[in-house]
């Protein structure tokens, strides 16, 4: 294990600001990992684990403890006599090469979240979705360390509770867990999903559609709505699309009457947020160095020169500005981290 320190945790998010980590430590293996969190308890030191960083925010002062990257890779397939597959994939590989590797062997599953930044250990922290499908619908099971033991566990997919943009790694239960593998269910039989709007404008009716099609009209669209991550700071949708009643939504129709929403739960819908901010006049506005992205009001971006501390001023007074026209208390999806 090699101990890095004052290491600045701009190089290690997307959104590229944030102050430095007093310790940082790249855990190839799962021993290197254990090293690590030994490390941290023999001094006392908070943890922060990260992968890619596409998700997260640190605050200017950084982080006074052990920001541990997971770098685990690996993967392995197997086939069963159904034509069904599965993929157990190492923590620290990168999602979307993951997906195109998936594509490229006609195998279904992943192709509605092509593009999505990060690495495979995040997503089933963040129930990762896109296009009408989460990852919690072709997660088989999560491999985890339990940071306060040291053991391994495996968790079925109904263990790891999954919900909106939420599971259990993500509440007080699972908080100690750490993600080391991943195992995916996919198939090679064609199941297109393609209910999102997008994709029907794309698609129609034809029931000949390949995978590698999916995956390139996911990337396609996806260019034209997000920034290219080497150029602009960002960390993708930075709030969740809010899930309210449906008595809320009857009445913010007399406001916005053209709102849509997609059902979820029994008495529930799920309304964009996006769509939202762009009729409130946040999409493209930019503020200093910190903005909402001219393509998609969900991104919020930095064009360089930022501070953490700008762009939550800006997120905060977009949440002030959604819940007085809405009275929507709209959650960060973003993680925020560090001292404030």
């Amino acid at each position: 294990m090699e101990l890095l320190e004052h290491v600045p945790l701009s190089a290690h998010t997307t959104f590229r600001v944030g102050g430095e980590a007093r310790f940082f430590v790249h855990a190839a293996t799962v021993e290197e990992l254990r090293e690590a969190l030994a490390y941290a308890r023999e001094h006392k030191l908070p943890v922060c684990i990260i992968g890619g960083g596409s998700n997260t925010l640190f605050s200017d002062r950084g982080w006074s403890g052990l920001v541990i990257r997971i770098a685990l890779m690996g993967s392995e397939y197997q086939e069963d006599s159904m034509g069904d597959a599965r993929v157990t994939v190492a923590a620290g590989t990168v999602w979307d090469t993951l997906v195109e590797d998936t594509v490229s062997q006609g195998l279904w599953g992943m192709e509605n979240l092509s593009g999505i930044p990060g690495t495979v250990g995040a997503t089933p922290v963040q129930n990762v979705g896109a296009y009408g499908v989460e990852v919690a619908d072709i997660i088989d099971w999560v491999e985890v360390l339990d940071s306060q033991t040291g053991d391994m566990h495996v968790l079925s997919s109904n263990e790891c509770a999954f919900e909106y943009r939420d599971s259990i790694f993500k509440h007080t239960e699972g908080k100690h867990y750490i993600v080391t593998r991943v195992a995916f269910r996919l198939s090679t039989h064609p199941t297109p999903k393609l209910e999102y709007r997008d994709l029907k404008e794309r698609f129609g009716e034809r029931t000949d559609v390949t995978v590698q099609e999916v995956r390139d009209a996911i990337m396609e669209i996806r260019n034209a709505k997000f920034p290219d991550l080497t150029t602009v700071g960002t960390a993708g949708s930075f709030f969740k699309n809010p899930i309210i009643t449906k008595h809320h939504y009857e009445e913010l129709k007399r406001t916005f009457n053209e709102l849509p929403c997609y059902s979820c739960d029994e008495g529930y819908v799920k309304v964009p947020l996006g769509w939202i901010l762009e009729r409130l006049g946040w999409k493209g506005k930019r503020v200093g160095n910190v903005g909402c992205w001219e393509a998609q009001s969900l991104v919020l971006v930095q064009y360089g020169n930022a501070t953490a501390s700008e762009l939550l001023l800006f997120a905060h007074a977009i949440m002030q500005d959604v819940q007085k026209h809405t009275t929507i208390k709209i959650e960060p999806e973003v993680r925020v981290l560090g001292e404030k």
